[in-house]
């Protein structure tokens, strides 16, 4: 019998081994996670029980003796100089309590060492783990956790954050260590979650799952303009001094305030607890106040404040024992689906939306819920009348993760997607590959002239500052505005014959209108919706063809060539510009006084010293942005490409260079570093 439990164990383990690596590799590597974290938890904790009742079964293969995944191979590897660990974690105050015990027994306390043990409590942040490293106090290299002993370095994106340091503040003192690394966690504000998904939404694009994915998937973006676009924050959370002639802080609390003194940002939501009571006060304190914060926390880090004791205790191969996670259970809650509508965005794409039965999650009041498209409501078999489970996916989107099935009544119809538009009647469409249906009725779906019109007005885009959704309907409504061009006509009187618009209000928004007028080129390109153009890709457009005209004449190749943009988007930005409607709006906003050019000086006649050569950038430059290299090309009579072929004279290589310089190595292409560019770009001039 003890043979048999011994076999079943064995294949179940092999088993769990193989479900979890699956899952990190989805979860670190694609950013693509497929479960919950409350369900990976239960997986891991379950191979943690078998490997502890049979240890044989321990491989160092195993999950239990590492941590995350194998880095991605899209960066530079980075080995670690200390091993960045996991947390153990503790799903319950009994779980929180027994931790606390096996530190005593450990270190071996009476009673009154015991109560005298101290805790500093941590909102545990849900980002993406990284490791800073500062020499004489200037910040060289920054690299993501990996596996542990291998990360990515992702240098140049970190740079993008503007709450990190690049240079170290003295204090009287204080001083700065030869070398210094700092452990910190990477998130996206849940602000900054919220605006990138709606773009992504608009431009049926997919969208991130939560905020760590996105803060994940933004600090690995090979442009280091795009991580820029996407607002991320950092706490600092520890710190390795490695200088002989400087003593390690004796406290964890102390060693946080030394970071914020020498410049990082520090949360502040933390406490100092005498004994496991006041942890749990913290805990307990927070579980309940953690949705009022502009980031997603998922628990709290509890760590003995003494440093002295984690000698003492040391670490498993998988964590310290010093310190645990306490996390908190996922919010979810039961509720009834009382109707399916949907929502027409700017570029066509009909979105379904889930309206249910108020119910109270993660803090807020949920009314509704995204479907996102047809193929989710097949999945889902989700029908009006029906129990579902929703859940806020980040504590910020509600999406409806189950339906209840056995709760579902048995004449419940099956739920018919619409074939017409519910804003204009039009039939809709769906194009190739993609998943959503389209309204193909551009400019005379009232829906989608509303969308656009919010978008033009809106922060990223020309920024009007009081036009919003119920004045931009009203303006609509009342055949004052047919497109935007029209907004730059108003006037006061025609603002004071709406409802609730005052004297006060019309001028504050004429204003508004009036500035706008002065935006950035890359603002009037994003604002005026092309279909997948947000607002990384517009700064590419803007800098490649310096005013509106000049794109409006751009081919599909050109734009294709600069880097970062593909054929799709290439073809959808020259489709909007070849459309009447389009090219009539350009020549109302030039008449309206618009800025439609760069501000940045054009190069002046230059020798053609590059004409007939072709050249590939691949990497980060130092002294100069890709975007820049390209007109420094184009303005000598080169041609800068995306793609390495046989017909590519020079291949650039900065820093992280990617698959194009395996390329080019493998067709025998010249491959030169930016020194060398610069006498080929400088030569005759």
């Amino acid at each position: 019998m003890l043979t048999d439990r011994f076999n079943e164990t064995r294949e179940r383990v092999g088993e769990l081994k193989r479900q979890i690596e699956h899952h990190n590799f989805c979860y670190y590597v694609l950013d693509r996670p497929e479960i919950s974290d409350a369900e990976f938890d239960l997986l891991f904790r379950e191979l943690q029980r078998l490997e502890s009742e049979f240890p044989e079964l321990i491989s160092p293969d195993s999950p239990t003796q590492k941590v995350g995944a194998a880095p991605s191979t899209d960066f530079k590897q980075v080995r670690h100089r200390i091993p960045l660990m996991s947390l153990s974690n503790a799903m319950s105050m009994e779980e929180l309590e027994r931790w606390e015990e096996r530190l005593i027994r450990a270190l071996d306390l009476d009673s009154q060492e015991r109560g005298q043990l101290t805790y500093v409590c941590e909102l545990k942040i849900d980002g993406l783990s990284v490791a800073l490293t500062y020499r004489a106090g200037q910040f060289v290299e920054g690299a993501t956790r990996g596996n542990g002993e291998l990360g990515e370095d992702v240098t140049l994106n970190l740079k993008t954050i503007k709450s990190l340091p690049l240079k170290l503040k003295p204090q009287p003192g204080l001083s700065i260590p030869e070398l210094l690394e700092v452990r910190g966690e990477v998130y996206m504000p849940l602000s900054s979650f919220s605006a990138l998904n709606a773009e992504l939404l608009e431009e049926a694009q997919p969208t991130f799952a939560n905020p760590r994915n996105a803060a994940s998937g933004s600090l690995r973006q090979k442009d280091p303009r795009v991580t820029a676009r996407r607002k991320l924050a950092m706490w600092a959370y520890f710190a390795y001094l490695q200088d002989p002639l400087i003593r390690e802080p004796a406290s964890h609390e102390t060693t946080l305030k030394m970071l914020s003194s020498l410049g990082f940002p520090v949360n502040p939501n933390r406490s100092v607890a005498k004994g496991l009571s006041q942890v749990k006060e913290f805990c307990n304190y927070w579980a309940e106040h953690r949705h009022q914060l502009d980031y997603q926390t998922d628990g709290v880090v509890v760590k003995l404040d003494e440093r002295a004791l984690w000698q003492r205790l040391g670490a498993t191969a998988h964590s310290p024992r010093w310190a645990v996670a306490f996390k908190y259970p996922p919010e979810e809650a039961e509720t009834v689906v009382e109707e399916i509508q949907f929502d027409v965005g700017r570029t066509g794409a009909v979105t379904p939306v889930a309206w249910l039965k108020p119910v109270k999650l993660a803090g807020t009041t949920v009314k509704r819920a995204t479907l996102h498209n047809a193929e989710q409501i097949k999945r889902l078999d989700v029908r009006v009348g029906d129990t579902v489970v929703v859940r806020k996916a980040g504590e910020i989107i509600p999406e409806v993760v189950c339906v209840r099935t056995d709760k579902r009544q048995p004449s419940s119809p099956q739920f018919v997607y619409p074939s017409r538009c519910p804003a204009c009647g039009t039939l809709l469409e769906r194009t190739g590959a993609e998943v959503v249906f389209r309204c193909p009725n551009t400019y005379g779906c009232p829906a989608q002239r509303q969308r656009r019109l919010e978008h033009f007005v809106s922060r990223d885009a020309m920024d009007i500052d009081g036009l919003g959704e119920v004045l931009v309907k009203q303006l609509l409504e009342s055949g004052l505005v047919e497109d935007v061009s029209d907004l730059y006509r108003l006037s006061e009187d025609q603002l004071l014959s709406l409802e609730r618009i005052g004297q006060k209000s019309a001028q504050n928004l004429l204003s508004a209108i009036q500035s706008s007028k002065t935006r950035p080129l890359a603002n009037l390109i994003f604002a005026l919706g092309i279909r997948h153009v947000g607002a990384s890709v517009a700064e590419l457009l803007a800098n490649r063809y310096r005013s509106l005209g000049a794109l409006f004449q751009a081919t599909a190749q050109d734009i294709d060539e600069i880097e970062g943009i593909g054929p799709a988007i290439a073809a959808m930005v020259v489709e909007f510009c070849q459309q009447p409607e389009n090219r009539r709006l350009l020549e109302h906003l030039k008449a309206a006084g618009l800025t439609m050019e760069s501000d940045e000086p054009a190069y002046p006649e230059l020798p053609q010293t590059l004409a007939g050569s072709t050249f590939v950038i691949t990497g980060a430059l130092e002294t100069m942005d890709r975007s820049q290299a390209e007109k420094l090309i184009k303005a000598r009579g080169g041609k800068a490409s995306s793609t390495v072929s046989k017909k590519t004279d020079y291949v650039v290589v900065g820093a992280n260079p990617g698959s194009k310089l395996t390329r080019a190595q493998e067709l025998g292409i010249k491959v030169i570093d930016e020194a060398e560019f610069r006498k080929l770009i400088e030569a005759g001039v």
